[in-house]
């Protein structure tokens, strides 16, 4: 049934045709979206990535057999298509379709490919289980939305590649297969056959190499760098990911990397949205953030902003409060304003639910009404201090006011950023079409885990402390701050980066106070820090994430929308099977044999 072109050339694509080829013989192809028989008439759109016409088959106007033939078309079958352009009637025209002015009167057409019925409907309305979409990608991929997205992809990435390249940036490829690095997420590995018993890793980030290229005298380095992480996923997470990798030389403040690449945003806005990007962006301390936003990339695009109360909380007589003050935690309240009248005690009861999840170990609250408050908070506090209290938070008539209190002020930021963000959701505070962009500066060098015993880098152990701080690197790590900076959008990290370390002295006092030995050090980064000692300039440099950048101009919340051929939540392909078992006689060429115990 399938036929072959046979010389046919297409001349404009589906949703091109316009009024300027009116009367014109054009040539279609696409797949069939749709048809309606009327009995001497059929009716079918043809679509392509750039949209749809309606085709119209006519039985006074085709001979029989084509007629005949256009009565077998279904949907998702393949057709070349030759006709006249024709306007349609008035009461015809479709407005949803861009073509929907117009026709095809078809002379003849040719079936390229039969298509069996699709699991699902190939439309935008379809509410098909995302497991199945993803499933049959290659199917998924033909709804308009999905081509809009892709296409969106490829114009931010042709905008990073202009940007760049006028800014003076080379485009350099970096390897795939490096060495292993244990220092932040997993590596995925890849065995040798060469070496049997040693491993590649697949690149997290280009971090070494593009530091690498800065020793080299490149200057400025940009990619669009495929990067790898076995890590916990979720809707903004793959295991597989891209980014927009850059590198500049003979820069030793940060402001001289962020000026740069906030161009680029304020670029990408005004080719990609239309919009214009105020520069310089609005600075903001990681202090700063997390005290008032729980976050460090806070969406500023709605108030409910964070209070500190420890101190009118700590006078009071719940002792509860006290302890956590005394070991060195906080108090610290959210006022929803307007609130009370739209929450019940049961919606409430669930939101203390849902700060429990991110460690804290409870919630109280505060209803301020027309006659007073009420709170099972009210009982250890004096009139007075509940004045101090709602002057301090803003608090008035039907607000309530939520308190979460720990001794570790990572808990109260998160369990209350976490509520900041639900109940704007909740409440509708949030613009879909605004986009807040800011920086956020000075974060912490290192954090500390306790399980471990030790200190680790925030961001990677080439980050640059803050020569002020560098008198406490050693007797005060917690303190010492970074030269390192994040760009946020709407509470979405888009990108990080930081000044690197380039003097060598510095380098060792870094890995010292991370518990490398100089041992340990040379054998992890060895090749790296030999290179440090043939000159290496002042550099620094950022990473955005692609992927986040069109899933937030896209307007999906789901990373997985915007990625060609993603991974599921579990990190498996749906669609190949992958991962999948290799057969015996593969596994022992490299060397390898699997342990089966516990998985039968």
């Amino acid at each position: 049934m399938a036929e072959f072109l046979n010389g046919w050339k297409r001349s404009h694509h589906c949703g091109v045709p316009c009024e300027s080829e009116l009367g014109q013989d054009l040539t279609l192809m696409g797949w069939v979206d749709g048809k309606r028989n009327l009995g001497g008439l059929i009716f079918a759109y043809l679509r392509d990535r750039s949209g749809m016409m309606q085709v119209v088959f006519d039985e006074s106007r085709n001979d029989r057999a084509t007629f005949e033939k256009a009565e077998g078309i279904r949907s998702e079958f393949v057709l070349a298509v030759k006709g006249v352009l024709a306007r349609r009637a008035p009461e015809a025209i479709n407005p949803d379709v861009a073509t929907g002015a117009f026709e095809l009167l078809v002379s003849d057409f040719k079936i390229l490919a039969v298509s069996e019925t699709p699991p699902f409907m190939i439309d935008d309305d379809s509410e098909t289980n995302e497991m199945l979409r993803m499933q049959y990608r290659y199917l998924d991929l033909r709804r308009p939305v999905m081509q809009r997205i892709l296409a969106l992809r490829h114009r931010i990435a042709k905008v990073a590649r202009d940007y760049y390249d006028a800014q003076g940036f080379y485009e350099i490829e970096t390897p795939i297969l490096g060495r292993s690095t244990p220092e932040g997420a997993r590596d995925y590995l890849v065995p040798s056959r060469v070496y049997p018993g040693q491993f590649y890793a697949l690149p997290q980030s280009p971090q070494q190499f593009k530091q690498l290229l800065m020793l080299s005298g490149f200057d400025r380095y940009f990619q669009i760098a495929k990067c790898f992480r076995d890590e916990d996923l979720r809707a903004d997470r793959q295991p597989e990911f891209t980014q927009i990798d850059c590198e500049m030389s003979f820069v030793e403040d940060e402001e001289d990397v962020m000026a740069v690449h906030e161009g680029f945003m304020a670029e990408l806005f005004r080719k990609i949205k239309g919009i214009e990007i105020p520069l310089p962006l609005p600075r903001m301390k990681y202090a700063e953030a997390m005290a008032r936003y729980g976050s460090d990339k806070p969406d500023t695009r709605f108030g409910l902003e964070l209070v500190d109360v420890s101190d009118i909380m700590g006078s009071t007589e719940a002792q509860f409060l006290k302890d956590a003050i005394a070991a060195g935690g906080s108090v610290r309240a959210i006022n929803a304003v307007g609130s009370a009248d739209k929450l019940s005690r049961k919606e409430i009861d669930k939101l203390v639910e849902f700060v429990k999840t991110y460690r804290a170990k409870g919630m109280s609250w505060m209803t301020v009404t027309a006659d007073g408050v009420k709170s099972t908070l009210a009982k250890f506090m004096t009139e007075a201090q509940i004045a101090s209290l709602l002057e301090r938070v803003g608090a008035k008539a039907n607000d309530t006011v939520f308190f979460v209190c720990d001794a570790d002020d990572e808990v109260v930021f998160a369990a209350l950023g976490a509520l900041r963000l639900e109940l704007a959701k909740r409440f509708d505070l949030i613009d879909p079409d605004r986009f807040d962009l800011l920086w956020v500066t000075e974060f912490p060098l290192f954090e500390y885990d306790a399980e471990d015993g030790r200190y680790y880098a925030k961001h990677h152990p080439f980050t640059s402390p803050k020569l002020e701080d560098l008198d406490k690197l050693e007797s005060d790590p917690a303190s010492v701050r970074a030269k390192a900076y994040d760009m946020v959008l709407n509470g979405y990290e888009l990108g990080g980066g930081s000044i690197r370390i380039s003097n060598q002295e510095l380098q060792k006092r870094m890995f010292r106070a991370l518990g490398f030995t100089d041992e340990s050090a040379a054998e992890r980064f060895g090749y790296f820090l030999r290179a440090f000692q043939y000159g290496a300039p002042p550099h620094g440099g950022i990473a955005f994430g692609l992927d986040r950048i069109v899933m937030l101009m896209a307007g999906t919340n789901n990373i997985r929308d915007v990625i060609a051929f993603p991974k599921t939540q579990n990190a498996s392909d749906l669609l190949t099977q992958a991962p999948n078992a290799v057969d015996d006689a593969q596994l022992a060429e490299l060397g390898i044999c699997i342990d089966k115990r516990g998985t039968e």
